[in-house]
């Protein structure tokens, strides 16, 4: 936050600054409740951010809101809420597992999507690490995060008439965002320095508070730097291959330097994904400066480090060509008492390729091991067996599961948050992964069921009007994009919502494959459908961009009268609004691609049911009761043929639709509420909140990971004594 914004807060407020910045507040509706009374029109404007609110507020608005009681009654609660989370001694980790780990959890990630106004996210990978570090600070387990902070961010999303996607990068001003710059002793403020090919590049760092917890993000550029390397932080998953290696060193070696200079010494280390890698040779060169054999630093690195795949597809798995690595670790190599051919042979797949993998490092360097959703634990068992030659079958390969899970206070809905509040009690949130809590989901009452229901799609189509009248007014759309914006959705029509990163194999047009058949589903006139999509695809990426077009070509097409919206820009922001506004959520990944997938779990939450293919969480969670499965007779096994398989997924698609879905949404009793729809909304609220939460996820990785690794070390460490 900026001098003039600091100085213009009354005493009686000043609290507010502190507030802002942590962001504790993007999870507390009492927290955000208080920036939203002081400008209920900025706040909207500014995208639901506080620091923004702060910055651009009238200042006699603030001097009225200090004298305000009814203003101060709330601020004064909410003040003594953080205060008290911040000062508590008492947690779920430390009555459990006391000072285990007293060091903390070094979490590495390449993005981590905590808030929209900090946009340095592209997709799941980073929304699943921003709600990890929520629930951490919840549940009071030591987490340290580590990532880049990227000024440009991903990219900002905008669509021409004809389809093509524009990605614009914009820098963004850290000013507006919770987000402090931490200077450290070298110069310019740099905490650490790597070197690449030759290059000294300096490391300096800003960190962002979440709750409890703190991530810190590493920042190349600065003056010191060669103009190249300043560009090494502009924008995530940019460049070319050699551009993601460099990045990478940064992410894995300088992330350790950086935590070294700021005397954080993490007992566990979590590598999630094989971005984050390199973190495992730096520890390495460690230890073997202080004195180890190659050997025993090996082991110690392994012992403490858990590593967490997300990527089930081959080809989504970094590598990096063996010249390229000898350019930029030869003189590495000597402090790692390793060979060339030792180095290599870390990083080499045990089939051959003549590259470096990244996620081979990493599984070579860690004991524990896992894939993010039981069917994914099983693909990942099969996809790497090869690694361990004398496993008998897939089951014995050392690599377990944790099924990925979503924040909960960060994603239910104002309308369901009253609602649980109201008929599971106000302490809810506190019990949420009680399962026998999530019972009494089915004794909601159906009526006010739906009513909640019916406001979240208010909700939607506000936000959907206002983004189209937007662009509308600044002069950048043509009629024909209003209406693919959603302008002409209607307010009580089936809305099947599918949002999510345009890669081939979640099948976007899927939906699309006969067209005449969705064309009689959408304008049917007694039983009629919409479909609202969003996702971007990566600039790199022409097939997902050619997926991309296509579906905006159907948004823009006369022949569906309006009833395909693509909405652009998908963002955490909009994704709340849709993950609990449209009626069906749905998902279409060819088995066994999806390693996870969270929006499904989002949208159950809010009581919206999940129709996709048998894969990822789906696997488990689907119960015949809280959803629907696409292809369900092949039970998500690999098909051999494609091509069949996206026609036979097609056909099961159009026949759930038009022989389940629709049916039961439109049956109405003499009060218009659809009873059989709602009581299996009720039955995926159930489903979502006993299973599928990052509260049962994180004390899974405790259970399973972190205090293991912990104890490891705690061993060690009391043998060295």
């Amino acid at each position: 936050m900026n001098e003039e914004s600091e100085s213009q807060l009354p005493q009686r407020i000043a609290g507010l600054e502190a507030l802002a910045n942590n962001l504790w507040w993007t999870w507390h509706q009492d927290a955000r409740g208080v920036f939203q009374r002081l400008d209920p029109t900025l706040w909207a404007l500014s995208g639901k951010n506080a620091v923004e609110v702060l910055r651009r507020i009238n200042p006699e608005r603030l001097a009225e809101a200090a004298r305000d009681p009814v203003f101060l009654r709330e601020y004064d609660a909410v003040i003594a809420e953080l205060d008290a989370v911040l000062e508590q001694k008492r947690s779920w980790y430390r009555e459990t597992h006391g000072d285990l780990a007293s060091g903390g959890i070094a979490y590495f990630c390449a993005e981590f999507g905590v808030h929209a106004s900090i946009p340095i996210y592209s997709g799941g990978l980073g929304i699943l690490a921003g709600d990890h570090f929520k629930e951490a600070s919840d549940l009071g387990i030591p987490l340290v995060g580590v990532g880049l902070f990227y000024q440009k961010g991903y990219f900002r999303q905008r669509m021409t008439e004809d389809g093509r996607q524009l990605a614009i990068e914009e820098p963004f001003d850290p000013d507006s965002m919770a987000i402090r710059k931490v200077w450290g002793n070298g110069e310019e403020g740099a905490h650490a320095t790597v070197t690449l090919a030759g290059r000294t590049v300096h490391l300096g760092l800003w960190e962002m508070l979440i709750g409890r917890s703190s991530i810190f993000l590493m920042d190349t550029d600065i003056d010191l730097n060669d103009p190249e390397d300043r560009k090494l932080s502009h924008q995530l998953y940019s460049g070319d291959n050699e551009m993601r290696l460099r990045q990478e060193i940064v992410l894995g070696i300088g992330g350790v330097r950086v935590l070294r200079a700021l005397g954080i010494n993490p007992d566990v280390w979590h590598a999630n994904e094989g971005h984050a890698a390199f973190m495992t040779l730096e520890r390495f060169r460690e230890h073997v400066e202080e004195g180890l054999t190659p050997e025993e630093a090996k082991r110690r690195v392994s012992e403490s480090t858990v590593f967490t795949t997300h990527t089930p597809v081959a080809a989504g798995h970094d590598a990096f060509s063996l010249d390229r690595m000898d350019r930029y670790f030869g003189d590495y190599l000597e402090r790692l008492n390793l060979s060339r051919e030792e180095l290599f042979a870390l990083g080499r797949h045990p089939h051959d390729d003549g590259r470096f993998h990244m996620s081979t490092l990493a599984i070579r360097m860690s004991d524990a091991r896992n894939g993010v959703a039981e069917r994914h634990g099983e693909v990942a068992r099969r996809m790497w067996r090869s690694m361990w030659p004398n496993a008998a079958s897939d089951d014995d390969v050392p690599i377990g599961h944790v099924t990925n899970g979503i924040h909960v206070p960060s994603w239910v809905s104002p309308p369901f948050r009253r609602l649980f509040h109201r008929y599971l009690g106000p302490d809810w949130e506190l019990r949420h992964d009680d399962p026998a809590l999530w019972e009494r989901a089915l004794d909601l009452p159906d009526h006010l069921v739906w009513e909640a229901h019916k406001k979240c799609r208010g909700r939607l189509f506000t936000e959907l009007r206002m983004r189209a009248r937007g662009r509308w007014t600044d002069g950048e759309s043509a009629p024909s994009q209003v209406v693919a914006a959603g302008t002409l959705l209607g307010p009580t029509t089936l809305t099947i919502g599918f949002a999510r990163r345009f890669a081939t194999y979640k099948r976007a047009t899927l939906l699309f494959r006969d067209l005449d058949r969705l064309r009689e589903i959408l304008l049917d006139p007694w039983q009629p459908v919409q479909i609202v999509m969003a996702g971007k695809a990566h600039p790199a990426d022409e097939p997902g961009q050619a997926l991309l077009a296509e579906v905006y070509g159907m948004a823009s097409d006369p022949a569906f009268a309006g009833r395909i919206a693509f909405v652009e820009n998908y963002e955490m922001n909009i994704a709340r609004e849709l993950v609990s506004g449209v009626d069906v959520w749905l998902n279409t990944p060819r088995p066994p691609m999806e390693a996870s997938g969270t929006s499904g779990q989002k949208a159950a939450i809010n009581g919206v049911p999940h129709l996709s293919t048998l894969d990822g969480w789906w696997a488990e969670g689907f119960t015949r009761l809280n959803g629907w499965a696409i292809g369900e007779d092949l039970k998500g096994e690999t098909p051999e043929d494609w091509a069949a398989a996206d026609d036979h997924d097609a056909e099961s698609l159009y026949s759930v639709i038009e022989d389940e879905v629709r049916p039961l949404y439109y049956a109405r009793d003499a009060d218009g509420v659809p009873r059989g729809w709602v009581r299996t909304m009720k039955q995926a609220i159930r489903t979502g909140g006993a299973r599928f939460t990052a509260r049962r996820m994180l004390k899974d990785y405790t259970e399973r990971y972190y205090v293991p690794a912990a104890r490891k070390v705690a061993r060690e460490e009391a043998e060295e004594a």
